[in-house]
């Protein structure tokens, strides 16, 4: 019932429609009880004798009415279909939206911790099994619901004690559909894992086609991916062969039903205590009043996959958000960029501490380095500034306010990232630079262009500002790809910034362009620098030295160099004269 639930509280804005589609299968239902009716009356008047004129105008209306009939139920039956599947695609388009929505504000760990296939997967294809439950199961529900109270109307209007014998192979059918339900929904559920698990593996290779081809493991992916594939398939097939051994059981209970009727109606009909007419009537009517329960066994099928669909969904719209909405939370249209860490501990897994007693303070416009060993938590530490992680122990103030207590989109909008994984949409190179501020001008994108030093292969290129970059930028090279995400930054024109490595893995002419754009990017910024190669720190106006998580020395680049520290022997370990002040 929860994700019935679930799924109906997105139908409301659809209630309308829903309700039209209601009504299309009420009258498709009450055509459906007409046809065997003028059956009935057709026995009436041949079993009780030809009387010309009046017969011939009888037997004409009957006609006229069943096609009457017909013709209402042809369109009820378009109406139904069209609107349950119109509101069914606009319900379906509103829950992904609303799972896409719900997900960009999920902490950045929960997508660390999980595929880009698997989510892709949960958005797409567990959403597309709701539309067999709006626009074929629950309407098909509907339906029979009402065919078996109209069809039991009938037939006890017929016949009481005939009616009741064909209620003995109800139970046995009800049972044979609680515990199919039973059964199947978990491995319906597995199913949709393993087609989760078949895209994951499909989105990493794809993205990594040049690593596979690189090390030849072609062979390997193929055995990897067929597993993979092989699994869904069986997986899918074992539940299948649940379902082809439920539908024929139902069908062979609910004919049991024939046979009772069969058996009882003729002794009554032989006993005169049932009319030829209401017997043939009883019949024909006999397969609407089993039609329901048969079909609910063939749409559990559906039904079941779509419900396990929904667990799977609700797993990701119960996930706790970021607090975007907090209440009382302090908007800022820009900071000044007064800096500090004030204590500040935390840890990715309870108990392995990563930063732990960090504090240090940078005014608005200074340019603080973080330097140390790979992995000692200098990443972590940026990433704790636009809150992508909240600290464990401690304060991070923004001009005197913890950054706790400020509205996260806002306070977001108070820093840019330049980092040495560049990320491009794959769209063109001004769409990319646009995404620092969607509503600059084309001449805001060139001058930023210009002051990144990008213009000029911009200008290059086949199609200039409208290249297509390709995938994450496949087109481009490493350089280009970091000049346009540095333009990207000038654009947006936040007044705390974060270099994450942005001069790494380049080539020295290359490296002198970006660090000249980078100088004029962090004119009266307050710039966190994140350096492996200490020769593009010597400048800053406060070097900070990490080692196992804990600052271990603090100062500019000529104090530091005096301590003998740490610092210094990076220096000595680098040959690019970076002891030279």
């Amino acid at each position: 019932m929860k994700e019935l639930k679930a799924l109906l509280h997105f139908a409301k804005p659809y209630k309308w429609y829903i309700a039209l589609a209601t009504l299309c299968m009420i009258t498709v239902t009450a055509m459906n009880m007409v046809a065997p009716w003028m059956i009935r009356n057709i026995v009436k008047i041949i079993t009780d004798g030809p009387s010309n004129q009046i017969d011939m105008k009888q037997v004409t209306i009957l006609a006229l009415t069943a096609l009457a009939a017909y013709l209402i139920r042809a369109a009820s039956q378009f109406g139904s279909d069209y609107i349950s599947h119109y509101s069914a695609w606009y319900i379906l388009n509103d829950i992904r939206r609303y799972m896409y929505e719900h997900m960009q504000k999920l902490p950045l760990k929960y997508f660390q911790d999980r595929q880009t296939g698997e989510l892709m997967s949960r958005v797409m294809n567990d959403t597309r099994n709701f539309e067999e439950l709006l626009a074929h199961a629950i309407p098909t529900l509907i339906v029979n619901a009402l065919t078996l109270i109209g069809v039991s109307s009938i037939l006890l209007s017929l016949n009481i004690q005939l009616t009741l014998y064909t209620l003995i192979p109800v139970p046995i059918l009800i049972w044979l559909v609680a515990k199919f339900s039973k059964i199947s929904r978990p491995r319906f559920k597995d199913a949709q894992v393993k087609i989760a698990e078949v895209n994951s593996i499909l989105q990493d290779n794809f993205t990594g086609i040049k690593e596979i081809k690189v090390f030849t493991k072609e062979e390997y992916e193929l055995k990897r991916t067929g597993k993979s594939i092989y699994d869904h398939t069986r997986s899918i097939l074992n539940a299948v062969r649940l379902s082809n051994l439920f539908h024929p059981g139902i069908e062979f209970v609910s004919s049991l039903g024939t046979v009772i009727v069969i058996f009882f109606g003729g002794i009554l009909a032989l006993s005169n205590q049932l009319s030829l007419e209401n017997m043939v009537a009883f019949l024909l009517y006999l397969n609407s009043f089993y039609q329901p329960v048969i079909v609910l066994g063939r749409i559990n099928e559906g039904l079941q996959q779509a419900l396990a669909s929904a667990e799977r969904v609700l797993e990701i719209l119960d996930e706790g958000v970021e607090d975007y909405d907090k209440q009382n939370s302090i908007r800022v249209d820009r900071v000044k960029g007064d800096l500090e860490f004030r204590n500040v501990s935390f840890d990715y897994i309870k108990g392995i501490t990563v930063l732990k007693d960090i504090s240090f303070k940078a005014k608005a416009g200074e340019t603080v380095a973080l330097v140390g060993p790979t992995g000692v938590g200098k990443t972590t530490l940026a990433n704790l500034i636009p809150r992508f992680y909240d600290p464990d122990a401690g304060q991070i103030l923004i001009d005197g306010k913890d950054i706790r207590d400020m509205d996260l989109t806002s306070l977001r909008k108070q820093v840019s990232f330049v980092s040495q994984d560049v990320f491009l949409f794959n769209g063109t190179v001004k769409e990319n630079i646009l995404y620092g501020r969607l509503d600059a001008s084309d001449e805001e994108v060139i001058a930023a262009a210009k002051a990144a030093n990008a213009h000029d292969f911009i200008m290059e290129l086949a199609d200039g500002y409208n290249t297509q970059v390709g995938e994450r930028g496949v087109k481009l090279s490493g350089g280009q790809k970091q000049r346009i995400s540095i333009a990207r930054a000038i654009l947006k024109d936040a007044p705390i910034l974060i270099l994450d490595e942005a001069t790494s893995s380049v080539d020295t002419q290359t490296e002198r362009l970006i660090q000249e754009a980078l100088e004029k990017l962090m004119k009266n910024r307050t710039t966190i620098v994140i350096a492996h190669r200490l020769s593009t720190i010597q400048k800053a106006d406060q070097i900070i030295v990490i080692k196992e998580g804990k600052i271990t020395e603090k100062g500019k680049h000529e104090e530091l160099l005096e301590l003998k520290g740490l610092y210094s022997q990076l220096c000595e370990a680098q040959s690019g004269g970076c002891i030279v002040a």
